[in-house]
């Protein structure tokens, strides 16, 4: 997962090539109907990958898109959901913009390292010892 900030009065698709560097032959980009423009889709095409967005509504030529596959992105929103129970990302406490990326980079890893952690440690205690059991013990 790639981040990036744009200064408030700028378009997000405005980093898209930045943020689209890495993109390797056969992943799959699923982004909202603000992104649905031509040189995107191009771009991740020439790379080998799927564009996944939903067109606008005044889009003229139709374009393949798949809403089973669009459902996953729940998970990108679900994300930055969490990223909002973090007090000084949800106030934007920082005020540079250098700092305020540190930060949600950080709440970002500390996010991912929590899922790993939750699945590891069930699988790693015995069966009788799993959390959710009152005592511990069956």
């Amino acid at each position: 997962m790639r981040l990036a900030i744009t200064p408030g009065q700028q378009h997000d698709a405005t980093v898209a090539a930045e943020l689209l560097d890495d993109m390797q032959t056969g992943q799959m980009l699923l982004t909202d109907k603000a992104y649905d423009a031509d040189w995107i889709r191009e771009m991740v095409n020439d790379r080998g990958a799927w564009a996944n967005i939903p067109p606008r509504s005044n889009r003229k030529d139709p374009v393949c898109f798949s809403p089973w596959l669009y459902k996953a992105r729940n998970q990108v929103e679900r994300f930055f959901n969490k990223l909002s129970y973090f007090r000084r990302i949800a106030t934007r406490y920082d005020k540079l913009g250098a700092t305020f990326l540190a930060m949600v980079k950080l709440a970002s890893i500390r996010l991912r390292l929590r899922a790993y952690e939750s699945s590891c440690n069930s699988r790693l205690l015995p069966r009788n010892r799993r959390a959710g059991h009152p005592t511990g013990w069956l």
